[in-house]
């Protein structure tokens, strides 16, 4: 395992993962979020540690990907974030219905988030984390 690739791979990951997720919550779901007066009124004095966890989380997502990698390209990505999409997001936002008072909408875009995140990060891990190149003699 090449741990330098690793790294900027799983960066990327973060990046465009974050960075979609924040446009999504801000203008998908922020209307959801208002008339379910669900998010913490401090919900700034947070962001530090839902920094770190998206990192942690874009690093194993990453090393888990890279540990089982066949190379077999951007279909094992597509493939990859389908797994783990139906491992966390899919029963994580199924538990949440069935624990909380939530309606069932925002449950389904929070899933259908989930998987586009997914996707999209095996799809770039897949693209990113390739195999050295041969030392040419």
């Amino acid at each position: 395992m090449n741990w330098k690739r690793l790294l900027w791979t799983a960066l990327a990951v973060f990046v465009v993962t974050k960075g979609l997720d924040y446009l999504i919550d801000t203008f998908v779901l922020m209307r959801d979020y208002k008339k379910l007066n669900i998010l913490r009124p401090d919900v700034t004095s947070t962001s530090g540690l839902m920094f770190v966890t998206g990192a942690l989380v874009a690093f194993m997502f990453t090393y888990i990907f890279v540990k089982g990698r066949e190379g077999k390209g951007i279909l094992e990505g597509v493939r990859f974030g389908i797994i783990i999409w139906l491992f966390v997001d899919l029963p994580t936002g199924l538990g949440a219905w069935m624990l909380f008072p939530v309606p069932i909408m925002p449950i389904v875009k929070w899933i259908l988030n989930g998987l586009l995140l997914s996707l999209i990060g095996g799809t770039l891990a897949a693209a990113i984390y390739k195999p050295a190149a041969p030392a040419r003699s």
